[in-house]
């Protein structure tokens, strides 16, 4: 049984921002009652808003840990008020996770990381590199947290295997899971290993996953359910009658008909 039975945004408000965009002025009784619920649609339709709206309802953490007082979360916040959540069983336990915040945080992480060992690496022959270590971890909250959630560096993977690695250290109790585009960092090999995870993990827990993506792949999972947000309305979908299968299958199939003019 999921946790979440439908999501309801109780406004007539059709401007300004984030008002305007389909999957804000659409979300009307979305149903969420199975463990898996990909949101679909074109760029700029609202998606991501949507589930930053759900994510900061919940408090579920996140990425670089410190809330959502960033001022990228302000158009969600804005939808707060209106945000209506039925629930089977509650429980605002879980992860939020966006592609964007993989490599900014990753980068930031290595860019202070640089900088303490600039100015501590004067020290390097005199102090011993475990000492070192733990002054560099005392100075650096992020990476101090990196090695408390992850076991050790993320920038020593390639960015799929830092992604599943994430994954593995985060999604591993019962819970809520909302993943905004994890196909990003993801190979089309690492996105059939993603979908094996999540089959894996809900033998061994009830959770429940809220995923916005681009994949196919994806959204070929047995079972789950898919709302396709358009300009015109936000409805749940076959697989088979998505934009993005039937572009992709239609090009795979046959790649000359769309390049011959290129």
């Amino acid at each position: 049984m999921s946790y979440l039975s439908s999501i309801h945004i109780n406004t007539q408000r059709k401007h300004p921002y984030p008002y305007d965009v389909p999957a804000i002025k659409f979300a009307k009784n979305i149903d969420v009652s199975n463990q898996i619920t990909f949101i679909i649609g074109e760029n700029g339709t609202g998606k991501s808003t949507l589930l930053e709206s759900l994510a900061c309802r919940l408090q579920l953490p996140h990425m670089d840990g410190f809330g959502y007082d960033k001022k990228c979360f302000d158009a969600a916040k804005k939808i707060l008020p209106h945000l209506e959540l039925n629930w089977n069983m509650e429980r605002s336990v879980g992860f939020f996770f966006r592609a964007e915040d993989f490599g900014d945080y990753l980068n930031s992480v290595h860019r202070n990381d640089i900088n303490l060992y600039n100015q501590i690496g004067d020290l390097g022959d005199d102090v011993p590199n475990h000492i070192l270590q733990q002054m560099k971890d005392s100075a650096n909250e992020q990476l101090h947290r990196v090695r408390k959630n992850y076991g050790q560096e993320l920038d020593t993977f390639s960015h799929g295997e830092a992604y599943m690695h994430i994954m593995n250290a985060q999604v591993n109790r019962r819970g809520i899971y909302i993943l905004d585009e994890p196909e990003a960092s993801l190979s089309p090999a690492k996105q059939l290993a993603f979908i094996y995870f999540i089959q894996n993990h809900l033998q061994n827990f009830n959770s429940q996953f809220i995923i916005a993506t681009h994949s196919p792949m994806l959204m070929a999972y047995p079972t789950a359910t898919i709302y396709e947000v358009t300009n015109d309305e936000m409805k749940k979908t076959a697989l088979e009658d998505t934009d993005h299968y039937m572009i992709t299958k239609s090009f795979l199939n046959n790649p000359d008909a769309y390049l011959r003019h290129f």
